[in-house]
């Protein structure tokens, strides 16, 4: 029986069967990307922890308010045979789930969705779009500017790190290094 949790083109072509916007697209690789890379420190499940990131939005066009996003995308998957944790670790990155962030997997989720995307608007406004020109301190300085990216919680990154135990200098500069390896795929 093929295991969906693990299955990188099964997760990848349902994220496309739902999400047809390039720039949400992109995001959930981002944060795959990011959450890939803690796999990977952390010694965890790589695949299984990827596909989770990679699909944790992947209701947001069709359902963008909080009474269906995430909990429309819960019940897609649960249809398709993904598991209990891998739902619940997808619910818990929205605090209004309610779901505790009480695993790793599900605060290192947390902590790179709402960072990923800051770091790729942060690369967007370099003088040459490159995520090789972003560095922490420029990440740190847009954060303290309220009109730049400003639907993504700044609160949400630091509460990230803090969940984590990381100093959030060292999970920016991770997040960067996760996002420099997929670069030419975000076209940045």
């Amino acid at each position: 029986m093929n295991d969906v949790n693990r299955d990188r083109n099964f997760c990848e072509n349902l994220l496309r069967d739902y999400t047809k916007n390039e720039n949400l697209i992109k995001h959930a690789i981002s944060v795959e990307a990011c959450v890939r890379a803690y796999a990977e420190k952390f010694g965890e499940d790589i695949e299984y922890w990827s596909n989770v990131a990679l699909l944790h939005d992947f209701d947001y066009e069709k359902f963008p308010t909080e009474k269906e996003h995430p909990f429309k995308g819960a019940e897609i998957l649960k249809e398709k045979g993904f598991d209990n944790d891998f739902i619940d670790s997808i619910l818990s990155h929205a605090d209004y789930t309610n779901i505790p962030r009480d695993t790793l997997l599900k605060k290192v989720l947390f902590a790179c969705d709402e960072l990923a995307g800051f770091i790729t608007a942060v690369a967007l406004v370099r003088p040459n779009r490159k995520l090789s020109e972003v560095e922490v301190n420029s990440v740190k300085k847009k954060m303290k500017d309220k009109a730049f990216a400003k639907n993504v919680s700044r609160e949400d990154i630091i509460n990230g790190a803090k969940e984590l135990n990381i100093p959030l200098e060292e999970h920016i500069q991770f997040c960067i290094n996760a996002l420099n390896k997929i670069h030419q795929q975000l076209g940045l």
